[in-house]
């Protein structure tokens, strides 16, 4: 075969694909690609994220969501307010960390006005903390993680510090100190879980959680909670009064005949956020925001779970302005914007 074949080919491959390219709809290569980060698969905010974005996706051809299932929170909500992202989960705990240049943001200067620069989208409920344990692994309380491996969450994130927070207040053990804090992301640790490389594994989701149904099919599982003498003391009172956080129960039959609890299990819950800069365009925010509750509705029948996303929920615990696209979009949907909320 000759060069000037091949140059040839090369030619008439050019000229057929120019061809192609100009038959194509004016707007087929329209699409605005953004970027959207979210905890890990078998997370609650992953299930939510995912939805919002398949749903936005399919009705909205204009736009592409990409998900970023990697990583922490904490980190994604500096990206998004420095515009290097334009969506990622939050939380108002997240939000009053920032403006108080607290925990994970003590050391990063421009966080309070960094934060200013963040806006709701909508709010939903994360789910409960599930501190879950092998049936087998003698471990019935909190006081019994002494010594042993604990995932709190991942590294730097808000999942960590606060099973930190709880595992102190309830029993006085201190991570690294008391017990061995596992630093992993959400994947890993639930495969270090399934494969008892993990004693002791906390995943702050909606109840029954994919990921720990699977587990019992065939594990024996133990939750533990606070029990009820430490729950009204002012260590464990501070932590769940704190943005976005409340006393709540998992109930005792929520994964079948292999969980061992006999009654409810008192943990936390967590109000949780899709967030974005304040400069993203009303327009496409109003359009998402009525789109996803449209698809939500939809799909409730075959999704349970999503039935605990709704409108009202948006505005939840909010401590952070809405987009005024969403709170036009909620608006529209019925929803009482409370002063705190509105744009």
């Amino acid at each position: 075969m000759t060069d000037t074949t091949l140059t040839r080919r090369g030619l008439l491959a050019g000229t057929a694909g120019a061809a192609v390219l100009a038959a194509l709809p004016k707007g087929a290569f329209a699409k605005e690609l953004l970027r959207m980060s979210t905890l890990g698969p078998g997370t609650s905010p992953n299930l939510v994220m995912t939805t919002f974005a398949n749903v936005v996706n399919k009705a909205l051809p204009d736009y592409e969501i990409q998900l970023n299932a990697t990583g922490a929170a904490t980190r994604h909500v500096l990206e998004v307010a420095m515009g290097r992202s334009d969506f990622c989960m939050s939380s108002p705990a997240i939000h009053a960390l920032m403006r108080k240049k607290a925990a994970m943001y003590a050391k990063i200067d421009q966080a309070p006005e960094l934060v200013k620069k963040l806006r709701t989208v909508l709010n939903f409920p994360m789910g409960v903390y599930h501190i879950a344990v092998y049936g087998d692994s003698g471990i019935n309380s909190l006081e019994d993680v002494k010594g042993k491996r604990v995932f709190l969450g991942p590294p730097g994130g808000a999942a960590f510090a606060t099973m930190a927070r709880l595992f102190k207040a309830v029993t006085g053990l201190e991570e690294g100190t008391d017990y061995e804090a596992v630093k992993l992301g959400w994947d890993a640790a639930t495969a270090a879980f399934q494969d008892g490389n993990l004693d002791v594994y906390c995943n702050p989701t909606n109840a029954p959680s994919p990921v720990l149904t699977q587990i019992a099919v065939t594990n024996e599982l133990r939750f533990l909670g606070i029990p009820a003498d430490k729950l009204e003391t002012e260590a464990v009172q501070k932590l769940v009064s704190g943005p976005g956080y409340r006393a709540a129960k998992l109930p005792a039959g929520a994964y079948g005949d292999k969980q061992l609890n006999d009654e409810d299990v008192t943990t936390i819950g967590v109000t949780v956020a899709i967030v974005t800069n304040e400069a993203a365009d009303e327009g496409m925010i109003y359009d998402m925001t009525k789109s996803f509750y449209a698809g939500v509705a939809a799909e409730a029948d075959t999704s349970p779970w999503l039935r605990a996303v709704t409108p009202q929920g948006a505005v939840d615990d909010i401590n952070l302005p809405l987009h005024p696209g969403s709170q036009r979009a909620l608006l529209e949907l019925g929803v009482d914007i409370p002063d705190a909320a509105k744009a």
